[in-house]
């Protein structure tokens, strides 16, 4: 078969192979989903991706032979460490066709370039931050893959217990079936709430709309979000890179804010399904992929909850009913049948009540692993 060899991304050439190598792996599964690749080109850049300055990071490949079989991401968040007071690496990006020999050289190669570098635990995978792909899936291969969440293949989890590793946390992903009418509970909370005149909830028709509120939104994110696993909080520069990179796509109709006393205390953001936009241009925008995209931004049944959160001293309020109602009626204004919570760490129990009570049901699952080092 070959010998395996490890081998460092220093080129043009070799990162090429470490993007499109996932495509090779999966080209006889249908049902795989690409990235789309223009940012997967910017997510590697060490110029242009900012979280480069307060991660120290390497790409590694595998080759059986003189054929690209594998490859991994090694990173060490210093910011995120200095935080939680911690000395953990972690492992990303990982994939390989199911060859347990190299799986084993791939982590071994990332094991031993963090304990070079004083870490004493790993976990995985987890990137720069909660915002990229993060964990395994371990269940419910048998649904659609949508963006933004791992799309590994069964048998990664399964070599990588074999190789030591336990849970850390799991994620969930819930499905939705967008319901007749709303639950009763709601329709009381809203009225009573409505009612305080406390809190104002806005709601916006085009993007100059929005604009406004990205930065206060990404200001009260960083204070919302503190608490969940893999967050790290944003600084002024990467808000507004952030703002930048995202207010071209982002739905006016599904971007709803709270405030009280003019200040933003809640925010909820969706935007509609695109995976099979982005499967049918096969990850490439250009010359055409781009159309088919935008065809299913309009097209799309399935609403996708991205980003959201609520100001400690205001949860129990009734905010998160004042945003919930706002985005079912706009779910029904453009004929939503689906709602896809993303994915939910398993332990927010108050997230995971809320979908509840809307009838979802679990349909994924996925894992971050741990080991130490």
């Amino acid at each position: 078969m070959g010998e395996i060899t490890i081998k460092e991304v220093f080129t043009k050439k070799d990162l090429t192979d470490f993007i499109y190598l996932p495509a090779k792996i999966h080209k006889h599964e249908a049902d795989w989903l690409p990235p789309i690749y223009m940012d997967e080109w910017e997510l590697f850049d060490r110029k242009k991706n900012r979280s480069f300055r307060y991660a120290d990071a390497v790409l590694f490949l595998a080759f059986r032979g003189r054929k690209p079989a594998g490859r991994i991401m090694a990173l060490i968040n210093n910011r995120y460490n200095k935080i939680h007071d911690e000395k953990h690496g972690r492992f990303c990006f990982m994939e390989a066709y199911e060859d347990r020999e190299v799986f084993h050289a791939l982590i071994t190669a990332v094991e031993n370039w963090l304990r070079e570098r004083g870490m004493t635990k790993i976990v995985g995978p987890l990137a720069f931050s909660d915002k990229d792909p993060q964990g395994f899936q371990i269940e419910g291969f048998e649904y659609p893959q949508i963006i933004t969440t791992p799309t590994n293949s069964p048998y990664l989890p399964r070599m990588l217990e074999w190789e030591g590793y336990i849970k850390e946390v799991d994620l969930v992903n819930y499905l939705i079936d967008t319901p007749a009418e709303l639950p009763e509970l709601y329709r009381r909370v809203y009225s009573r709430v409505m009612r305080t005149n406390e809190f104002r909830i806005i709601e916006f028709r085009t993007r100059k709309e929005i604009k406004p509120y990205i930065i206060p939104v990404l200001e009260l994110m960083n204070d919302t979000f503190s608490e969940i696993y893999g967050f790290v909080p944003l600084n002024d520069k990467e808000k507004k890179d952030l703002a930048k990179r995202y207010l071209p796509i982002l739905d006016p109709a599904f971007v709803k804010v709270v405030e009280r006393e003019g200040e933003p205390v809640g925010f909820v953001v969706g935007m509609p399904d695109i995976s099979a936009g982005i499967k049918a241009a096969g990850g490439k925008f250009f010359p055409f992929g781009i159309l088919k995209i935008l065809q299913e931004l309009k097209t799309s049944g399935k609403l996708m909850l991205m980003l959201g959160g609520i100001k400690k001293p205001y949860r129990g309020q009734g905010v998160d009913v004042l945003m919930a109602v706002k985005i079912y009626e706009s779910s029904v204004r453009r004929n939503m049948k689906l709602i896809d919570s993303h994915l939910i760490l398993e332990n927010n129990t108050r997230m995971r009540a809320e979908v509840d009570r809307f009838g979802g049901r679990v349909i994924k699952r996925f894992r971050i692993y741990q080991k130490q080092l």
